[in-house]
């Protein structure tokens, strides 16, 4: 394992526990939003569903839009995981993907998978 940009290897090793918990986490969501997709796709194809007309609940129109959106948002979590677990094999983990500075140990420790320290998160979001 490379040192990481600032990081004592006991730091590293926590860090890389908690994006392996997240990734774990995030594959159980991702499996969960298939199966419900799957679940809906089933609905829609029953000629007898006719949840559009029923109003108090979902149509299922209404349920794909969430549940894919939903797996579009836990996709992009995930590999935002990969990629820090590869910076840290490459030894880039703790340094701002923008500016190169070290990102703040506090920041790391809310956020594991930050490739950007917090100046340069608030200047893209802007």
């Amino acid at each position: 394992m490379v040192p990481a940009r600032g990081l004592s290897g006991n730091e590293l090793s926590r860090q890389r526990a908690a994006l392996w918990a997240e990734l774990e986490d995030l594959r159980r969501q991702l499996d969960s939003a298939a199966g419900e997709l799957a679940a809906v796709r089933v609905a829609r194809g029953d000629s007898s569903a006719d949840d559009e007309h029923d109003p108090d609940g979902s149509t299922l129109s209404s349920d794909w839009s969430r549940i894919s959106g939903l797996a579009a948002a836990l996709g992009e979590r995930r590999a935002g995981v990969e990629r820090a677990l590869e910076r840290i094999d490459s030894g880039t983990y703790g340094a701002c993907a923008r500016c190169g500075r070290p990102i703040g140990r506090a920041r790391l420790g809310a956020r594991p998978a930050a490739d950007l320290c917090i100046e340069c998160a608030r200047e893209m979001s802007r």
